[in-house]
């Protein structure tokens, strides 16, 4: 399909207050943005919506934006940080023509969050999420980098926010498309995010990409009881399984249940052997599903390809207060919790599993400055999930995120993160316009 010189050119001068009308994606206002450091009288605004309408022809005055809109590395910081030109004229008899397929190319490496704010430019731009042509560019490039997307409930409205790290931004998302039902967040993987619920008396699950505003509904289950679910994407066949394990009350008489999209149907497996759980948190790592066991003591692992239990009797470390099985690349699997029975000595503590010695042996201390900042009581909550190398930890009392990236070993704060609610729900989440869920 052509594009008409005609109706680009006009489109090319709508104005900033034209492309933000009534956009299905929006920045959070009510959400605080990062502030930067104050250098001489001035201060320095390096967030887009700063820069829209905007007009500088001084050269002295130039900004510089330092994003990364495709990713956290050194050298993609570089790339992007160069002065912008807000006043560039486009020649339209030459973007008028420009083919088809570098249109695409072009326009998969805008950063996927700020595609839904140019659907309401024209036609051509609002239908370009089902253009095969634009997918496949889109799959190809490389990822926007991690978001943490942020759920929760007000006045029975679903309410979204995803935070994107390299953007240091906040993005609304409308989740008005989803059913009533929906309330658990059970997480996300691949640029899918799935959720379940009580439909009436029945136990459900939902399967949805937040970007394309697409969802489906799994069908029931064949032991209609709440379960602890886990989902899993596999992007080379455009697939995904959901795993049903143990009933959230401890009815250990339910076997576990796998759904796989390729066939649209539950599957009934092994019944999990008789354990006492100490966490509801399970971890998916190298087509291996873990739990944290108490009695027997050590974990119990769910082999996806076999569809068999087994007891792994890797012993918890000492005196650990509260323990998240968090799940890394590979074969890598992380054990993150407290230590110390007395808050004026507790601290933070990464282990990794010795698969060969079958013990956790520890990787990483959280800083005491970090500790104390991220929790100040000692029976205070908090939240722990991680994406690829990074290991995320939230405090929704104090709304702060802290990350450590294993591979790098370095502890950070979450720049212009301040979570959104007490009682949000919050994973990592990776924008993807090809993720489907058919």
């Amino acid at each position: 399909m052509t594009m008409d010189a005609a109706a680009e050119s006009s489109e090319s001068r709508l104005s900033s207050s034209q492309l933000n009308k009534n956009k299905p994606f929006h920045n959070d206002e009510s959400c605080p943005k990062e502030v930067l450091p104050v250098r001489g009288c001035g201060s320095r605004n390096t967030s887009p919506s700063g820069r829209i309408g905007s007009r500088n022809t001084s050269p002295s005055r130039q900004k510089v934006v330092k994003t990364k809109p495709r990713g956290l590395d050194e050298e993609t910081v570089a790339t992007f940080g160069k002065a912008v030109h807000p006043d560039v004229q486009m020649e339209d008899n030459i973007w008028a023509m420009l083919p088809e397929d570098l249109f695409n190319e072009i326009l998969a490496r805008v950063p996927p969050f700020m595609i839904f704010r140019l659907r309401s430019v024209c036609k051509r731009w609002n239908s370009i999420l089902q253009d095969n042509s634009f997918l496949k560019f889109h799959s190809e490039v490389p990822s926007h980098g991690p978001c943490l997307l942020t759920f929760w409930k007000n006045s029975q409205t679903p309410q979204c926010s995803v935070f994107s790290l390299p953007l240091k931004t906040w993005y609304r998302i409308p989740f008005n498309f989803l059913p009533q039902w929906a309330f658990w967040l059970v997480g996300s993987a691949g640029g899918l995010v799935c959720f379940s619920g009580l439909d009436g008396l029945i136990f459900r699950a939902l399967v949805c990409n937040p970007l394309t505003q697409t969802w489906r509904t799994l069908p029931s289950m064949n032991y209609n009881q709440q379960r602890q679910l886990i989902m899993v994407v596999d992007r080379t066949d455009k697939s995904f399984k959901v795993i049903a394990t143990s009933d959230i009350y401890g009815d250990k008489s339910l076997p576990t249940e796998v759904y796989d999209s390729k066939i649209d149907k539950w599957t009934v497996h092994q019944i999990m052997p008789a354990v006492n759980l100490c966490s509801s948190k399970m971890a998916y790592c190298d087509s291996r599903l873990y739990l944290e066991t108490l009695s027997p003591l050590g974990l119990m692992m769910y082999r996806l390809d076999s569809g068999y239990w087994e007891h792994i009797p890797a012993k918890f470390p000492r005196s650990l207060l509260d323990g998240y099985l968090v799940a890394g690349t590979q074969k890598h699997l992380f054990l993150v919790g407290r230590i110390g029975l007395y808050s004026t000595l507790q601290s933070m503590r990464i282990w990794e599993l010795d698969h060969a010695k079958i013990m956790w042996v520890e990787i990483s201390r959280m800083p005491p400055k970090y500790f104390r900042a991220l929790l100040r009581l000692s029976a205070e909550r908090f939240e722990c999930f991680r994406q690829d190398n990074l290991i995320c930890f939230t405090s929704w009392n104090q709304g702060k995120g802290l990350i450590y990236d294993v591979e790098k070993k370095v502890w950070s704060w979450i720049a212009g993160c301040a979570l959104q609610s007490y009682n949000s729900q919050v994973c990592f989440y990776e924008p993807r316009f090809d993720a489907s869920v058919r």
